[in-house]
């Protein structure tokens, strides 16, 4: 996303408002028709409403007015202010977007709704915004306590998920716990983009050169490193290849063609800036 168009108020709520709006199809149309509370303040009112008829979006309303209160309290102005307004549109949207089952099968709609949902937190993130409801207790606690904010949210949604167990039932636990996996590995991959690439750091005793040309040649980025062994305490170089998916296989066999006893270390690399393979 540009940086000119982030910077824009009117442009950053019309995100907010689709973001929130999408949170919202992946509960109304996923979750609350199987009884499925995969955490946060929506699951929580997901298992109010199960076990006592309570209006899901009153409760996520109750639940983000409780959590505002307490940022009010404990936590800095900036922080109030970001989460306020996605904290009471998101019970609204909620109240406005009808909820019905789009499909039958549990397994599939929490995948989907996990889906969906990662896409929608994904967009707040991306402006800095939040929908507020558990996320601000593990604020407070990092504030307080020094604990890492992921480690106590992921306490939160365990809680919640597990209080399926005695509204829903087992299986609407064990669909709560997949849901939660799924927005995870959905979040980091729309965080980091889907064209992952290899970072391959290659030494070679007697060869290095060759592989230096091999790579030249076919067109890979490179870069040598001049280093000294820890053992032998020799001058050596290194040689540091960024290559994508498709160009891994066939650099490893040009590589080990060259010379087999070839030390090669090999990283995933989730973004590349600037050279001919960045973006």
């Amino acid at each position: 996303m540009p940086k000119s168009l982030r910077k824009k108020p009117l442009f950053n709520f019309l995100i907010l408002v689709v973001a929130l709006e999408i949170i919202v199809i992946s509960i109304n149309f996923f979750y609350s028709p199987i009884e499925v509370a995969a955490g946060g303040a929506t699951g929580i009112a997901i298992l109010l409403n199960a076990a006592f008829g309570i209006n899901i979006a009153v409760s996520v309303l109750v639940i983000n007015t409780i959590m505002v209160i307490l940022a009010f309290f404990f936590l800095e102005r900036e922080i109030v202010q970001k989460i306020t307004l996605g904290s009471f549109l998101l019970p609204l949207f909620m109240y406005l977007t009808p909820s019905f089952k789009i499909v039958d099968d549990s397994f599939l709609a929490v995948t989907i709704g996990g889906t969906i949902f990662a896409l929608g937190i994904a967009m707040l993130y991306r402006i800095d915004a939040s929908s507020g409801g558990t996320t601000v207790p593990p604020l407070i606690i990092r504030k307080y306590f020094h604990i890492n904010t992921a480690i106590s949210l992921l306490a939160i949604d365990f809680v919640v998920t597990f209080f399926n167990i005695f509204t829903m039932g087992l299986n609407a636990f064990f669909l709560a716990g997949f849901s939660l996996v799924i927005t995870s590995v959905v979040m980091r991959y729309i965080e980091t983009g889907l064209d992952h690439k290899y970072q391959i750091q290659v030494m070679s005793l007697h060869k290095t050169k060759e592989i230096q040309e091999m790579a030249l040649n076919v067109d890979h980025s490179l870069t040598v490193y001049d280093v000294r062994g820890g053992y032998s305490d020799n001058q050596k170089e290194i040689l540091m290849l960024v290559v994508d998916n498709q160009s891994y296989g066939p650099l490893l066999r040009s590589i080990h063609a060259i010379d087999p006893d070839a030390f090669i270390i090999t990283s995933n690399v989730v973004k590349v800036h600037g050279g001919r393979l960045g973006l």
